[in-house]
């Protein structure tokens, strides 16, 4: 099958990247970017991955999984950028680089003892709900000092920093809000957590939003495999 279209999509989105960076005095090499392939094939990531993307995203576990072992021998970094049940970590935690969606106490204290399991130290983000939509997983921003607190005490669980999901809407004003909730969050608290690295915000439809507020991991989808049909799943 002819996959050509993906190395426009992702060398074209890689620009857009770059100019955007440019216009805001960010520097390019220090953002992350986690190509999100949730329903698409394996020979379509594969063909990412050949163009240089080490980092790849799933939102459902058993996706992940399969995924994971078809693709064992392709040196990925593979992210669970999803909602995570805790009865689902022990599928994941021998391979999981970084976990995005981590949003209890009880989440993360089993992310720990299934990474104790496996004699590994995995990294999660703490998820936010800075929209508060209800529907919307993530912790109220009230909240997340405290969840940070309790994951830091945890030995087998690295906190590497904040994650959110802006509203689904065409105002640019409460997109750029929900990502200044973030931001201001992982500024106070960085202080506190030496290991607090990455500002998980940005999806296709927002990433210039959230490179302009500060986001220094983007999940993008869309714009490089092209949109879903979740007819199919």
């Amino acid at each position: 099958m002819d996959y050509s279209y993906l190395k426009a999509n992702y060398e074209e989105l890689i620009g857009d990247i770059r100019r955007i960076c440019k216009e805001n005095n960010r520097n390019f090499d220090e953002l992350v970017l986690v190509a999100v392939s949730k329903t698409f094939p394996p020979e379509q990531i594969k063909e990412v991955h050949s163009l240089g993307q080490s980092v790849f995203g799933e939102n459902k576990v058993q996706e992940l999984r399969e995924k994971y072992d078809v693709l064992k021998d392709e040196n990925i970094n593979w992210h669970l950028v999803g909602h995570l049940q805790t009865n689902k970590v022990k599928y994941i935690a021998e391979f999981v680089s970084l976990i995005h969606s981590v949003d209890s106490i009880k989440l993360a204290e089993v992310i720990n003892e299934q990474a104790e399991k496996h004699n590994r130290v995995i990294d999660v983000l703490v998820q936010v709900n800075t929209s508060g939509e209800d529907q919307k997983s993530g912790v109220e921003p009230e909240e997340a000092e405290q969840l940070c607190e309790e994951i830091s005490l945890l030995k087998n669980v690295r906190l590497r920093g904040l994650m959110t999901i802006g509203m689904f809407t065409d105002d640019e004003e409460i997109i750029r809000s929900n990502f200044r909730i973030l931001k201001n969050l992982f500024e106070a608290l960085k202080e506190k957590h030496k290991d607090f690295v990455y500002l998980s915000m940005g999806m296709t439809s927002d990433y210039r939003i959230a490179i302009e507020e500060g986001a220094n991991m983007l999940r993008i989808g869309s714009a490089i495999f092209g949109y879903r049909n979740y007819s199919k799943i």
